[in-house]
């Protein structure tokens, strides 16, 4: 008797401005068919606004920001990928950037530079590896629990990352724990800028 795959989903964007916001519609129209809980969709979609803002604002091919009057300045295309695995929502995106992410601490006045923190701490589990075969660039992923974080046994949360291979550095552990109030003070300095 084989069991059912589980549900997975993939979209194309544009790498435009209104990438992010279809992007999060997009996510909530899929996780609710699935039957996922709202407050861990709100989470997912958190998640995919801030990876999706990263593939749409920074550096393409490794080179540095185009001109808005360069011939360069043209859309490309970002992939992120939905996906249950195991007790998890797993979010990857795929964008032609092969910088790694880099998890930075950021005060109140910064006006950028917030996103792979609140990724890190929203998610359960977070890291990056190489884009494969013939694609340049990078798959950033993060995994939000299907069920509350304090009913996941030590040994599921010690799970195997995804992608190609593991290799030093690449998986980024969530932190122990996020003070709720701090990650308010940081969006809220987010927003008022």
């Amino acid at each position: 008797m084989s069991q059912a795959p589980h549900p997975r989903n993939r979209l194309m964007l544009a790498d435009t401005p209104n990438a992010v916001g279809l992007a999060r519609l997009h996510t909530a129209d899929v996780l609710s068919r699935w039957g996922v809980r709202s407050d861990t969709i709100e989470t997912v979609q958190l998640l995919v606004s801030e990876l999706a803002t990263n593939a749409v604002r920074h550096p393409k091919d490794g080179g540095e920001e185009p001109s808005p009057f360069s011939a360069r300045d043209r859309a490309q295309t970002f992939e992120f990928t939905l996906e249950i695995v195991g007790d998890a929502v797993r979010v990857s995106v795929w964008d032609r950037d092969t910088k790694p992410p880099v998890l930075k601490e950021v005060d109140a006045e910064a006006t950028g530079g917030r996103g792979i923190f609140i990724v890190a701490a929203m998610s359960r589990r977070w890291g990056h590896y190489p884009a494969r075969g013939s694609l340049p660039g990078k798959v950033v992923w993060a995994e939000a629990a299907l069920i509350p974080v304090d009913r996941v046994d030590e040994d599921e949360r010690s799970t195997r990352s995804p992608g190609p291979s593991r290799t030093a550095g690449t998986e980024r552990p969530r932190a122990a724990r996020v003070d709720p109030d701090m990650i308010g003070r940081v969006l809220v300095g987010a927003w008022s800028v």
